[in-house]
């Protein structure tokens, strides 16, 4: 099959190349704009496989998505493309809404009209997967059931809401054309390339650098944590399985607090580079809460591993722990993001001020 994978330069979408081109004898055909949070280098071997080819553009060019639609002719879409954090969110929204939502809408029309176009056989086999989040869902009371397929939508930020529309739109497009389209929505992934904006490699790399720890709130806010190499696999499944109209809840049953995450990022990093001024725990610090932060997301993966006959081989002490090894071994690429890209500054709108 030849697949095309928006955003494979990404956290998620390298990892799903790295799988494909690993395990499978797919051709990828890679759309990526090349945000600030994308790296080639990322890609790994997959970067050089003649089976890959990386093409820069925007998804919500609305003149660059049937061209390449005509050009390279896909057996199916993989749509990872996305701004994902939340606290650039609150910072900035509308480049969350021209690129989930606009982006979105855009490449499934390219995709629609390339899809009526194609013959019987090829019509029937094409499939369109949009990759999402839990955080569609909003949040979670703490003794609340986990998200399911069946869950009712209640987005809080500006990221989950923009990620809410897109959901939309793709079910649309089943319900209104027959289009092929399905989704599937994950918790929150980690692993090898995660762009140190987010919490567990900027903690890591904070903790190794000596810097403080801030955790929002009291740290008792609570995440479901899935390794990204397991999601890409389950990704991959997906794709060759998943009926038209479908929706997947992908999670690896994996709970943690957003306290105990750290303290578990300092223990690792204690027993592997022990520092001389003392266990890292002595550089948590608590900070002002975050505007709109949910208080848990949690997802039952029940349908989905039932589908696909699959679970999440890494919980999270293995998944983390090779997480921490990972960016201890690939200091000059993390060393160039935080001199060129993102040094560590804190984002969103609440202000970093220590409480305790």
């Amino acid at each position: 099959m030849r697949i095309l994978i928006t955003g494979g330069c990404g956290f998620i979408g390298s990892a799903v190349v790295r799988h494909m081109i690993r395990a499978t004898p797919h051709t990828i055909v890679n759309v990526d704009r090349m945000s600030y949070a994308a790296s080639v280098e990322a890609l790994e071997e997959a970067g050089t496989d003649p089976r890959h080819t990386l093409i820069r553009a925007d998804v919500a060019d609305s003149d660059a998505m049937p061209q390449i639609f005509s050009t390279h002719r896909p057996d199916a879409v993989m749509h990872l493309a996305a701004e994902t954090h939340v606290d650039r969110s609150i910072d900035g929204p509308a480049a969350f809404v021209h690129s989930n939502i606009v982006g979105t809408f855009t490449l499934l029309e390219a995709a629609r009209a390339y899809w009526s176009a194609l013959g019987p056989a090829a019509k029937a086999a094409f499939r369109f997967h949009h990759v999402s989040t839990d955080e569609v869902f909003g949040a979670l009371g703490p003794h609340d059931p986990p998200f399911t397929e069946s869950t009712a939508y209640d987005p809080r930020s500006p990221y989950a809401a923009s990620k809410a529309a897109s959901d939309h739109l793709v079910r649309a497009w089943w319900h209104t054309y027959g289009f092929p389209a399905f989704v599937s929505n994950t918790s929150n992934n980690y692993g090898p390339w995660q762009f140190p904006e987010k919490l567990i490699p900027l903690v890591t790399l904070n903790a190794l650098e000596g810097k403080l720890l801030p955790v929002y709130g009291d740290g008792s806010n609570r995440r479901d944590w899935l390794f990204v190499e397991d999601h890409a696999a389950a990704l991959v499944r997906l794709l060759a399985r998943a009926e038209p109209g479908g929706c997947y809840a992908v999670g690896a049953r994996q709970p943690r607090s957003n306290l105990d995450v750290v303290r578990s990022i300092c223990a690792i990093l204690d027993n592997l580079v022990p520092d001389p001024a003392g266990p890292r725990e002595r550089l948590i610090r608590f900070a002002h809460d975050r505007p709109g932060h949910d208080f848990r997301y949690e997802i039952d993966p029940s349908r989905t591993e039932a589908a696909l006959e699959w679970r999440a081989p890494h919980d999270f002490p293995a998944g983390l722990s090779r997480t921490v090894a990972w960016y201890l071994d690939n200091r000059a690429w993390w060393e160039s993001v935080r001199a060129s890209r993102y040094a560590g500054e804190r984002l969103g709108v609440a202000r970093l001020e220590a409480v305790v």
